[in-house]
């Protein structure tokens, strides 16, 4: 896998970059890992709804054509974009959001003990905002409707003919306001959070550098 560590860019010319990319591609075509971090954007899975944005203000909304519904990019947020080939991969699309998901939880873990969790039928990685080390297991009271937990990792993803490309998004050292904008990923009232926030202080290069290698070697053949 080709990594590529982009720098700051436009969303909407990023993602009209990896379509190109996707669309061009052979079955010889390596794989590739975009790093980047996008300017302030609201983006729009390809079923989300208009009611999700409460007020998105001078922030710019781009209809996509991942999943899920609407959430925010923007400086000091790692994205993290897989341009794979996954019949090459030999996996399916749930196991392989399995494997970005567990890639993300690893990075957290090794960024300052942060302990990552999943909650069912909701794709992304969640910490427990009051004790974001503990090893406890969520109990069903806490898995609806997020009771004690904010997102610090959001994913939507596309595969066309067995391609795959957008990815995901951890939030590191962000002005977390944007998201009080919004229904983040479609679910009211969900509260976000950052690296920061949790008293995680990293650089966002070292961030990006672990999710790259958590990702690597769970996305390679």
């Amino acid at each position: 896998m080709r990594i590529l560590c982009l720098g700051r860019r436009p969303y909407a010319e990023t993602e009209a970059a990896m379509r190109a990319f996707t669309a061009a591609r052979t079955p010889d075509t390596e794989d590739e890992l975009w790093l980047v971090e996008h300017d302030p954007v609201f983006t729009q899975g390809v079923a989300g709804r208009e009611a999700h944005v409460l007020a998105a203000g001078d922030i710019p909304v781009v209809r996509t054509d991942r999943g899920g519904q609407v959430t925010f990019h923007g400086p000091g947020q790692v994205v993290a974009y897989p341009l794979l080939d996954l019949r090459r991969l030999g996996i399916y699309v749930k196991e392989y959001v399995y494997r970005i998901e567990e890639a993300v939880i690893d990075t957290l873990w090794a960024t300052g003990g942060v302990v990552g969790h999943r909650v069912r039928s909701a794709p992304g990685i969640y910490v427990r905002w009051a004790d974001p080390f503990s090893h406890a297991r969520l109990t069903e009271q806490s898995l609806s409707p997020f009771l004690g937990l904010g997102k610090i990792a959001a994913l939507g993803i596309k595969v066309s003919q067995h391609r795959s490309y957008h990815g995901v998004a951890l939030n590191v050292a962000m002005d977390l306001e944007p998201f009080t904008r919004i229904d983040p990923c479609g679910y009211a009232g969900l509260r976000t959070l950052d690296l920061r926030s949790l008293g995680v202080h990293a650089a966002w290069d070292e961030v990006a550098q672990r999710l790259a290698q958590q990702l690597q070697l769970r996305l390679s053949p």
